[in-house]
């Protein structure tokens, strides 16, 4: 496709509607001329630790761990932010809430929106990665 790093290319539609551009930007401000292709890294880290972290969701919902639950949301809470996946750290800050604070509420409904949402950051990322080879 090109060879320009992804902090050089245009905004891509599909990842721009799920990440948010201004943190994006933030994240090539670090590393303005794309030497260091630090975007690329910061995703493919983040890529890895969400597969690292889906497998324990699964089993913390599967076991209804609640606590289990709340480590991965919270964990996955403050690295979505940081790339711009702002809807999906909404999603994990009202579920550790709920956890937190020792509510009733059924996880099921807000956890299937949150394993939707990062699908979405994942093959936004995907975008952006793939555009950058």
């Amino acid at each position: 496709m090109t060879d320009r790093p992804v902090s050089d290319l245009p905004t891509l539609t599909t990842a721009t509607a799920v990440l948010d551009e201004q943190a994006l930007e933030r994240l090539r401000e670090l590393d303005p001329k794309g030497e260091n292709k630090l975007i690329e890294r910061v995703l493919r880290a983040y890529e890895t630790s969400a597969l690292r972290l889906l497998p324990q969701l699964d089993a913390a919902r599967a076991g209804r761990d609640r606590n289990g639950v709340r480590h991965v949301v919270h964990t996955l809470k403050s690295s979505s932010a940081s790339i711009g996946a702002l809807t999906l750290s909404q999603q994990c800050a009202a579920i550790e809430a709920i956890v937190r604070d020792g509510r009733a509420d059924d996880l099921e409904p807000p956890l299937a929106a949150l394993t939707a949402e990062l699908a979405a950051v994942r093959a936004a990322i995907q975008s952006l990665l793939g555009a950058a080879a």
